[in-house]
């Protein structure tokens, strides 16, 4: 595939402050905002660009420059503050040691960028200031989650957002030059919220690797990944964290198990995401191991911990059904994965998945936080296998139009629009052939 000889970005800085997009998914802090950072990263090496991903190095024994993205792309590891994981509302703490440090490797690398392309609100402030050091180059910039809205599901003081990110985040939304949302409901949350410019959003969701995730054996994948219980299996797939509602589904399965026996008999829930064999067992997951000994659901649910995304597509393929119970979820990747499979969703009707999951199409819509409606729908999917399989195959048909090739695309016209409003002239046509597909 070529690009258009109108896109004058070669160079791309891109910064992902928080997360390395390298990391297993479900772990403490990683999630959908990994998977789409590398994905969206490699597939812009794909089509000619040159992508350097800044991180915060978190480990001193890993190699500073990581080639694992394929050709033109590249994560770099930028020490700042200690090199260890450390809770997210530390790491703002380090934002200029860390703005120093790409800026340093740029410099010392002679590599000068067309354009920043930042994520999450702490990515944001970092491209300001390199916009100082670098001569105000345009700045793209998505958000993945909003403080805002994390405070309108919260239970209690601690799992509410912090007054420095939503500050933050008022901050970047008015700096930037162009803000992606994943989804026309991001897109009124970032007006009504945040007074952000209507035209200066564009939505743009993210995509899907299709060559990883599509529909595999069933019997092969249960082989595959050795699920420890019966034959019929229901998968979580997230980090572990309230906002995630891995409780309903607790709950849903306590509630099936009472009333329907018999149909839940050779089922088992199976969660992947977290630690769940850690000496110090992260709170959230702690609670969630209690409720499961409450509820005396022990031989129902298994908690199987963080998992690369190499072995992730079997998974979804072993499974009837992915339930995503969220409170909120911006946009919900697992549940593009998953319908790209083919295999069908169950999902809160909240944020991105209520734009996502197409009630009766390719799966079902639950209410937040309800484990009996939560619980008839698990119910209805492991009794009747002929809609499983319509849902799943219509999931996979919808999934199409999410390839990653065809949201870059998107994405760079994006960036040509930002480029010519800052008078940059056309660069020549990249080379036609494709290194990822050739």
């Amino acid at each position: 595939m070529t690009i258009p000889i109108s896109i004058p970005v070669r160079r791309v800085a891109m910064l992902s402050v928080h997360t390395c997009p390298l990391a297993m998914l479900g772990g403490k802090k990683t999630g959908g905002m990994n998977v789409y950072v590398r994905d969206f990263a490699r597939e812009l090496g794909c089509q000619g660009i040159q992508v350097d991903v800044f991180t915060r190095s978190q480990d001193d024994c890993q190699p500073m420059i990581n080639h694992d993205l394929g050709p033109n792309a590249r994560v770099i590891h930028i020490p700042a503050g200690p090199e260890k994981p450390i809770p997210v509302a530390e790491i703002a703490q380090y934002l200029d040691e860390f703005a120093e440090g790409v800026w340093h490797f740029a410099q010392v690398e002679g590599r000068h960028y067309d354009l920043i392309h930042s994520h999450y609100w702490m990515s944001g402030l970092v491209a300001e200031a390199l916009q100082r050091q670098w001569g105000d180059l345009p700045l793209v910039h998505m958000f993945h989650t909003l403080g805002h809205m994390k405070n309108q599901i919260a239970r209690d003081e601690s799992e509410r957002a912090p007054q420095d990110r939503l500050d933050g985040e008022h901050h970047v939304v008015a700096i930037a030059d162009r803000i992606i949302a994943a989804t026309p409901a991001e897109e009124t949350q970032l007006i009504e919220l945040y007074d952000a410019d209507p035209a200066k959003i564009t939505v743009i969701p993210p995509g899907v690797d299709l060559a990883r995730f599509h529909p595999l054996d069933k019997a092969m994948a249960k082989k595959k990944v050795g699920i420890p219980c019966g034959d019929t299996n229901i998968l979580f797939a997230g980090r572990i964290e309230p906002l995630k509602g891995v409780d309903t589904l607790l709950r849903a399965m306590s509630i099936l198990q009472e009333r329907h026996p018999e149909a839940v008999r050779n089922a088992c829930v199976a969660i992947i995401g977290g630690d769940p064999w850690a000496d110090d067992l992260d709170a959230e997951m702690a609670r969630l191991q209690a409720l499961r000994a409450e509820l005396g659901i022990h031989d129902l649910v298994t908690f199987l911990g963080a998992k690369d995304q190499d072995v992730l597509p079997y998974y979804y393929a072993a499974a009837e059904m992915v339930v995503m119970p969220s409170h909120y979820e911006s946009f919900g990747m697992v549940a593009l994965e998953a319908m790209a499979m083919g295999t069908p969703v169950i999902a809160s009707e909240v944020g991105g998945l209520a734009y996502l999951v197409q009630h009766g199409l390719n799966g079902f819509h639950v209410p937040s936080r309800d484990p009996e409606a939560l619980a008839a729908r698990i119910l209805e999917l492991l009794t009747d296998r002929e809609l499983r399989e319509r849902l799943g195959q219509q999931a996979r048909i919808y999934a199409q139009q999410f390839s990653w090739d065809r949201i870059v695309q998107r994405m760079l016209d994006v960036y040509a629009a930002v480029m010519a409003q800052r008078g940059a002239p056309p660069m020549p046509p990249a080379p036609a052939v494709d290194p990822c597909r050739a």
